[in-house]
């Protein structure tokens, strides 16, 4: 049996349109899955208002030759010790490097890191993407929530 409801919703024509288009373009099968993504992305948003516990990426672009900005960029993470919980490094070309750190803590602590970071001389681009641990976001499904198959052992 699903837990899913129909609904119906009122729609202006020219608005409908740029809906379809929407789908189309973001590859979704249906508009309904899209449109439950809407919702679960502001549920997200609302969710980094409310202090609760969350789930971020930092994404960074800096030159590494910048004078002491690797160790700042660490030291920095030093002083967020139990909100970052990894960081990858890439190395773009010979100036270059790019970083990606996942974090997790309260909107206001994961967006005053993501400040501190980009502000730094020598940090020429830095996204932080937000994310959430919240459980009323799963999507149903067979067993579990995530939507990659693997096997299940049932013990």
């Amino acid at each position: 049996m699903s837990d899913i409801e129909r609904v119906s919703l009122s729609i202006e024509k020219p608005l409908l349109a740029q809906l379809e288009q929407l789908v189309a373009a973001s590859h979704y099968e249906n508009r309904s899955e899209f449109i439950r993504d809407l919702i679960r992305n502001s549920l997200v948003d609302q969710e980094w208002t409310d202090g609760q516990d969350l789930l971020g990426t930092i994404s960074l672009v800096y030159d590494h030759h910048a004078r002491g900005l690797a160790d700042r960029l660490t030291e920095i993470q030093h002083a967020f010790a139990g909100r970052v919980l990894a960081t990858t490094h890439i190395h773009l070309d010979h100036q270059l490097c790019a970083e990606m750190i996942m974090v997790r803590g309260s909107g206001q602590e994961i967006k005053a890191l993501a400040d501190r970071l980009q502000c730094e001389k020598g940090v020429l681009h830095a996204k932080l993407a937000t994310g959430t641990t919240g459980q009323q976001l799963r999507r149903p499904a067979k067993g579990h929530a995530h939507p990659h198959p693997h096997p299940h052992s049932h013990h």
